[in-house]
């Protein structure tokens, strides 16, 4: 373990040589774990000195859904970011994630400055809340967007943050699926976001849903 300019990242991956060539070259130190077991266990004696993880889905032993609920179920390292790597481009698997305590996603095969751009939002978003330990507060863009929201819009966003496909609102709703699509465009315009996911994911950061 060394110091890095840009940050300590624990890559968690059972095919990590990729990421572990690429991201030295931009000034981020990685340490490795080939599943989400080796990866706990380097946690356990090296948490203070990891700033990210990047944690694989697919992985033998301890898959990256059960690593992740153990991060997050820590006391000593619940608050490390982590970037899940997927190749399941499925939207309520994102969600349940998401839920789980996941920051954010990348699709495989993804393309390395998308991943270093997540990688530099995350952890600019991390010490922003490491030195502003006070309760955290949207913006006032994004509350003046929250507030945009009609109540409908509200309740199917909820809906959709615990995993229901649009079918499922719609037959709840007792409207068609074509109603539930126009909702959800209405809402990613009005949140400023492209997709379910990252709506999803906004509202749990602001706690319009729990």
């Amino acid at each position: 373990m060394t110091d890095s300019s840009l940050g300590n990242i624990l890559l968690i991956d059972d095919n990590p040589k990729l990421i572990k060539d690429a991201l030295p070259m931009y000034g981020y130190h990685i340490d490795c774990a080939e599943n989400g077991l080796l990866g706990i266990n380097f946690l356990k004696e090296h948490y203070t000195e990891i700033d990210l993880v990047l944690l694989d889905i697919m992985m033998p032993q301890m898959d990256g859904w059960q690593t992740l609920k153990k991060i997050r179920e820590s006391k000593n390292f619940n608050t490390i970011p982590v970037i899940m790597l997927t190749a399941v481009d499925e939207d309520y698997k994102q969600i349940s994630g998401l839920k789980i305590g996941a920051d954010d996603y990348i699709i495989k095969p993804f393309i390395l400055p998308n991943l270093l751009a997540r990688i530099e939002a995350l952890m600019r978003r991390s010490n922003w809340n490491k030195t502003n330990k006070k309760t955290k507060t949207a913006s006032p863009e994004t509350i003046k967007n929250i507030g945009r929201l009609t109540q409908r819009e509200l309740e199917i966003l909820t809906m959709v943050s615990k995993g229901a496909s649009n079918a499922d609102i719609a037959e709840k709703l007792f409207v068609k699926e074509v109603t539930i699509k126009t909702h959800l465009n209405s809402i990613y315009k009005k949140l400023n976001v492209e997709n379910r996911v990252q709506a999803v994911l906004l509202a749990i950061e602001t706690e319009i849903v729990k």
